[in-house]
């Protein structure tokens, strides 16, 4: 038995095919889904999607949004979606010191909450590629 998984961005479609199993980042922590899951709607969060496809796990970096898991079927409706295998690994890494550097001179309660913002999103997609989560 499978699911039906599509992850969709405002600009494009970035997966839509059957897969095994999959762990979601939601606001309240990861959650599994195997076929057959409890119907439910939850915010997805800032981190790694996992898929699993018969013995092979892909990660993708998700940029925050909703999901919707009901009849064997998962829509992932997100802010931006990447395939792991689809990072520049170097432009990742970069990205990542980039944010550290200006969360550590932020100044002022905006500029410190858009710093972490980024920062989460620069780590996000480096653990997409190393497939960590």
């Amino acid at each position: 038995m499978t699911l039906n998984l599509c992850v969709l961005t405002p600009n494009r479609i970035v997966w839509d095919s059957e897969v095994k199993e999959i762990i979601l980042s939601t606001n309240s922590g990861q959650i599994g889904v195997l076929p057959n899951h409890a119907p439910i709607a939850t915010a997805v969060d800032i981190g790694i999607l996992r898929i699993r496809l018969n013995d092979q796990w892909l990660t993708m970096a998700l940029m925050g949004g909703f999901a919707r898991i009901g009849n064997n079927e998962i829509t992932v409706l997100v802010n931006d979606a990447e395939k792991g295998s689809d990072i520049d690994p170097q432009e990742a890494q970069q990205t990542l010191e980039i944010a550290e550097a200006n969360l550590r001179k932020a100044e002022g309660r905006r500029q410190i909450i858009e710093a972490n913002l980024a920062l989460r999103r620069a780590r996000a997609r480096v653990e997409a590629i190393n497939g960590i989560s």
